[in-house]
């Protein structure tokens, strides 16, 4: 990003403190040590004054409702579903997003934006206990039930609050590209990227035995992307029949394997691309995807972006040849 970016995050009676919280870690801490201009980050409340958080917490905003005029993205952390938005919200929402800012919502944030008529005929998600009435309250959205979070551009909405956490490094690595992201996440101590299409609620997010955990096995997958990773290899270094890995590997990581392992190849593309000089052809044979065209398909249907544009807006080496 070549100049400060605004994100105004919204403060309101009743704010949820994790998911404001989430949303200042992400955005608001100072990063020297990344060497980009960082975003700008500022609160607004929808009233004037002081208001109350849970926890017993009072958040003063520094500007009302008028800093969503000068946003780049807005944030919506969390919603009571059963409270209508205020109309001054809703309105200052349209205006928003109508001049070309970013509007995001965390878990139940999601009711803000269906409000103001953001959502109408693209696809959300939001907490696994607000799906059933998301839907039946807005039927003009197709209403994503069991992922973490949903990308449509300039909307984007994330599951429970954790999943908030997955949805900003998706938006840092979006507007810096996947080295900063990386580096942002393992400061927050959390795994650098989860897909957007996982499960929202994984069996075994814990694993109830120490040779149950695949993630030896995810780790020897992502140092061998170069090579033909078929389930019966994966099974094999698990020790465990192709089925069983199969169903073992859906219940600890949320996805099949099969998806798991293009992502993994996007993401090191990703990687090679901002800091490498390589060619997509080399680079697509270095990450297992065998031709250049093949990694264009599969790169554009996931980052909206070819390789070579991507390259010339992360690359941290000059010109690539």
């Amino acid at each position: 990003m070549r100049q400060p970016h605004r994100v105004v995050v919204i403060a309101y009676e009743g704010l949820g403190t994790f998911e404001f919280g989430i949303v200042a870690e992400a955005f608001a801490l100072k990063r020297p040590e990344l060497n980009v201009p960082w975003y700008r980050f500022a609160a607004c409340s929808i009233e004037p004054g002081p208001v109350r958080a849970t926890g017993g917490v009072m958040i003063e905003a520094s500007s009302g409702l008028g800093a969503l005029r000068r946003a780049d993205t807005i944030v919506v952390p969390g919603w009571n579903p059963d409270e209508p938005p205020p109309a001054t919200l809703l309105s200052a929402l349209r205006s928003a997003y109508r001049r070309g800012a970013r509007v995001v919502s965390i878990c139940s944030g999601v009711f803000v934006l269906a409000a103001a008529g953001l959502l109408d005929g693209k696809r959300a998600t939001t907490h696994w206990r607000y799906v059933d009435r998301l839907s039946q309250r807005y039927p003009k959205i197709t209403v994503a039930a069991d992922v973490l979070y949903v990308d449509e551009g300039r909307v984007l909405t994330s599951a429970g609050s954790a999943a908030g956490i997955d949805l900003c490094l998706h938006i840092i690595r979006h507007d810096y590209g996947a080295q900063i992201a990386n580096q942002v996440a393992k400061r927050l101590v959390v795994p650098p990227h989860r897909d957007g299409d996982q499960s929202q609620y994984v069996a075994s997010a814990v694993p109830t035995g120490a040779g149950r955990s695949l993630s030896r096995v995810l780790e020897w997958a992502q140092a061998n992307l170069q090579h033909e990773l078929s389930i019966a290899a994966l099974a094999k270094q698990a020790r465990m029949s192709d089925r069983s890995f199969a169903r073992h590997f859906r219940a600890e990581v949320g996805v099949t394997p099969h998806r798991w392992l293009n992502r993994q190849r996007l993401f090191a593309a990703q990687q090679w691309l901002e800091t490498t000089a390589e060619s997509i052809d080399h680079i697509a044979e270095k990450v297992g995807m065998g031709t250049a065209a093949t990694l264009r398909h599969h790169f554009r249907n996931a980052f909206r972006t070819s390789p070579t544009a991507y390259r010339k807006r992360f690359s941290t080496v000059g010109a690539a040849r």
